[in-house]
């Protein structure tokens, strides 16, 4: 069965401004659900946005994947009064319903996971449900506006291990089999199934204090992966700023040259010839950098990696091997959820501090001057004690 998910996307925002390209722990607030539904089992993603800076950006960071499309929606459709409901028909009219499930997915969800979608596929498909949503069962005890007990009797109040609760949508996810949708052109229709995510979930972010919440919700999250008893099998780095000094000479013809540690190159052989992967990911297309990964023999080297969070995850599928057993080294705001989620993530002397308070070991060495060695030395002594 073919699942396509729509991800809509308002270029305007009232509340937090630019809110869908503002960056969460470095990424643009859209890249936390596109990157799941990416490594989820849905078939093809539609970025259904009247943001054509978007547009291009996603179709430039997602070459790596089939799955990620886009569509300019029309200014009907993007309007503050807009129902989602219009956005999902026009799309669903301009593929002309070339599926045989839809998956409404939102932005403002951030904590949503590909297991979250991939239970609501999972329900839909072999339990016989016509549709899906996702809700969060919650303990509380409801009150009307008249002053009465809508969910309990206050007269005997239930302990809160005996209370079974009740369940609220959280926004976060739909699910819909095409013959169902037909009829109403509705996210839900007929019997419907529920996915249960976590309480905290329940956050969905519309305002400011929405975004501040959901950070640290998130950040406990990605640091669950450290697990100091794992033994480290693969190494991710930065280039600029780990690499080299985060300096270049530019001429007006552009970009003329880096400066690159050979003890640090000395370091990465070192470390493959005893059987550990190294990942090499920039944001940037430089052929200085080209000549230097294949002077290093660099394997997995990926350029214009605008989204590395979700490209790592791609590389520990394909090399199969866990974030925990991951070490990163990175020097800037970008590279936050990706130190947060990996079992040690590393910053040289000379980072930014955003990203020296969040890293699990600040080294003593600067960018392009030994920092990778170091990293090396430390990594390597880890796993001869593991």
């Amino acid at each position: 069965m073919k699942t396509v998910a729509i991800l809509p996307l308002r270029k305007g925002s009232k509340s937090i401004k630019n809110k869908n390209k503002k960056k969460l722990l470095g990424r643009p607030l859209y890249q936390w659900i596109l990157g799941e539904a990416i490594h989820s089992n849905i078939d093809e993603i539609y970025v259904f946005t009247d943001d054509e800076e978007i547009i291009e950006r996603v179709k430039s960071v997602y070459k790596w994947t089939d799955k990620v499309k886009t569509w300019l929606r029309s200014e009907n459709s993007a309007t503050d009064t807009a129902s989602t409901e219009s956005g999902m028909l026009e799309l669903a009219e301009g593929i002309n319903y070339d599926f045989d499930i839809l998956c409404l997915l939102q932005a403002t969800s951030p904590l949503l996971t590909k297991e979250d979608i991939n239970k609501g596929m999972n329900k839909l498909v072999k339990e016989g449900y016509d549709s899906v949503l996702s809700a969060v069962n919650s303990k509380r005890f409801i009150w009307n506006e008249e002053g009465k007990s809508v969910n309990y009797d206050y007269r005997n109040r239930p302990r809160r291990q005996d209370f079974p609760g009740f369940l609220i949508e959280n926004g976060a996810l739909y699910l819909i089999k095409k013959e169902s949708y037909l009829k109403e052109n509705n996210r839900l229709y007929g019997k419907i199934g529920i996915v249960e995510m976590p309480e905290d979930t329940l956050v969905e972010i519309d305002e400011p204090a929405d975004w501040v919440l959901i950070e640290q919700i998130l950040s406990s999250r990605l640091k669950s992966n450290k697990k100091a008893s794992k033994k480290i099998k693969a190494l991710v780095l930065d280039v600029d700023g780990v690499f080299t000094d985060g300096t270049m000479i530019v001429s007006p013809e552009g970009e003329l040259g880096k400066a690159f540690s050979l003890r640090d190159g000395m370091a990465l052989e070192i470390f493959r010839e005893a059987g550990l992967e190294v990942i090499v990911m920039t944001s940037e297309d430089s052929p200085i950098v080209d000549q230097r990964m294949k002077k290093l023999n660099i394997q997995h080297y990926y350029k214009w990696a605008k989204d590395k969070y979700s490209l790592i995850t791609k590389c520990c599928n394909d090399l199969n091997i866990g974030r925990d057993e991951l070490a990163y080294i990175g020097d800037d705001v970008n590279d936050m959820a990706n130190l947060l989620s990996v079992g040690w993530g590393m910053a040289p002397v000379d980072a930014v501090n955003e990203i020296k308070v969040i890293a699990d070991l600040v080294l003593h060495s600067k960018g392009g001057d030994m920092a990778i060695r170091e990293g090396i030395d430390f990594i390597m002594k880890l796993n001869n004690r593991n």
